[in-house]
């Protein structure tokens, strides 16, 4: 154990965390991504939410404050009627550890899965919320 780091990050996310260098990506994925035929490096966080990983990895994770949308989301399917309240979750998240009201970019599906592909590593979560993937852009410590 350390003091100060969430018991949520296993030592496993945190050597990745520290490994990513800037511009570098990591996907939150939900429940039912497809991480496993996607990631190049997979990290298990069966059991957890996606916000809750959140709130433990952005006060260690600098964005990027030279792109102009550091996060990513997965873009609702048109004519997909699902609701997607978990993005105002996350939009709180983030503004409490970075620039707020900062805008996220939506990705559509097979773009998103292409991008995922190329991400640094892929976090499977056990969330369970439709459309809750996200991808996070490293930025760079400064202090």
């Amino acid at each position: 154990m350390l003091k100060g780091i969430s018991s949520l990050l296993s030592p496993e996310l945190l050597k990745i965390l520290m490994e990513m260098g800037h511009s570098d990506e990591i996907v939150l994925a939900d429940g039912n991504f497809p991480a496993a035929s996607h990631a190049q490096r997979l990290i298990r966080s069966d059991g957890h939410g996606i916000p809750e990983l959140l709130e433990a990895i952005l006060p260690l994770f600098p964005l990027d404050v030279y792109v102009d949308r550091p996060v990513a989301l997965m873009a609702v399917t048109p004519g997909d009627p699902v609701e997607t309240p978990i993005w105002d979750e996350y939009r709180s998240i983030v503004s409490r550890h970075h620039i707020a009201d900062q805008p996220f970019e939506e990705v559509e599906r097979f773009a998103f899965y292409e991008r995922a592909k190329q991400a640094y590593a892929i976090v499977s979560t056990g969330e369970k919320a439709l459309y809750a993937n996200v991808i996070l852009k490293k930025g760079v410590v400064t202090s």
